[in-house]
């Protein structure tokens, strides 16, 4: 069993930077995917970034690419999503997940994903 536990989600004016955390804890096997979804009132939940543990490769949403940025420290058992140049269409409830079946991370689909966080959430004002 994989327990994930989301931190450092806030209110910031657009423009700004957050910080997500994501603290792991449980058996996982040495190559797996780790990524971060969100999901905002009346959409479907939309994958934002992802990475494979073993080769640490990380994938991108078009929409946050070259603003957001996900890494992952095997020591710390954490998973980190840093978010600059935040805009008001960022504001969503963000996610941790896990898939612990491949490190093949570019599909970005929820459904693939076996273990989640509660969330946080992320407001930015315009």
């Amino acid at each position: 069993q994989v327990h994930l536990a989301e931190s450092g989600g806030g209110s910031v004016q657009a423009g700004g930077s957050l910080r997500l955390s994501c603290a792991v804890s449980g058996n996982t096997p040495s190559r797996h995917c780790f990524a971060w979804f969100r999901q905002a009132p009346g959409k479907e939940r939309e994958g934002v970034n992802a990475i494979s543990t073993g080769a640490g490769i990380t994938y991108s949403a078009d929409s946050v690419k070259g603003r957001f940025i996900i890494s992952h420290d095997k020591a710390k058992n954490m998973v980190t999503l840093q978010m600059t140049n935040l805009k008001p269409e960022d504001t969503a409830m963000y996610y941790c997940a896990a898939d612990l079946t491949t490190d093949a991370c570019h599909w970005l689909i929820a459904g693939r994903y076996q273990y989640w966080g509660q969330g946080t959430q992320v407001t930015v004002d315009s």
